[in-house]
């Protein structure tokens, strides 16, 4: 029987930079491939970069860290079946585990031990189109929604998504994040205060603690 293995772009240590988690030591397994292009990529070298591992060989790695949050992510992690395993055998390790999945893909496989955190793309990705809209039915509080917006049109979609669906009652978190240089973080701020919107803004705090090219991070 042949065992599981996965592509693999990167697995380190670092900061979490993003999401209600932000903070907090981090071990990243970045998985290689994406099938999204979205405008303000920052990880277009995990689209084809990577190398092949076996899944007990990506866990061991994983628990030399000794650090209790990971995350799982990419390129996009849901492209590859061993992805699904990958995150149970975390979860049975005991660590708390992080999934960021582009919502191109279906999350209701994922083990329900695992939290979501699932972009919605606004127009201004390019990717808007790609959109998986049955993964809206599945999410629960244990998940997170994350929205990044670079103009005033984003932002009204955004917005419209929020209300009509009902998300900041139906999960743990919406995160509005700006793409990072292409728009002032406090035109948005300012946009969420005026509609008086239930979401949380957030930096990538890691573009800010090193260089915003820097890998590894």
């Amino acid at each position: 029987m042949q065992l599981p293995t996965l592509n693999v772009n990167e697995i380190f240590l670092s900061i979490q930079g993003e999401s209600t988690w932000a903070g907090l030591p981090c071990v990243f397994v970045r998985l290689t491939a994406c099938d999204l292009r979205c405008s303000y990529c920052d990880t277009a070298y995990a689209f084809t970069e990577g190398r092949r591992m076996g899944l007990h060989e990506v866990v061991e790695a994983v628990l030399g860290f000794d650090c209790p949050l990971v995350e799982v992510t990419g390129g996009e992690p849901l492209l590859q079946p061993a992805a699904l395993p990958l995150m149970s055998a975390l979860c049975d390790a005991g660590k708390t585990v992080l999934l960021e999945t582009n919502g191109a893909r279906d999350i209701s496989g994922v083990d329900p031990r695992v939290h979501r955190i699932m972009d919605l793309k606004a127009p201004g990705s390019g990717e808007c189109a790609r959109n998986f809209g049955p993964n809206l039915g599945v999410l629960t509080r244990r998940d997170e929604v994350k929205i990044v917006i670079g103009s005033r049109e984003d932002y009204e979609w955004a917005r419209e998504q929020v209300r009509r669906e009902n998300l900041n009652c139906r999960v743990n978190a919406v995160l509005f994040s700006p793409v990072f240089g292409r728009i002032a973080p406090a035109e948005i701020v300012a946009w969420i205060l005026e509609d008086k919107l239930p979401v949380r803004f957030q930096l990538q705090m890691h573009k800010f603690i090193w260089d915003p090219a820097e890998r590894g991070v």
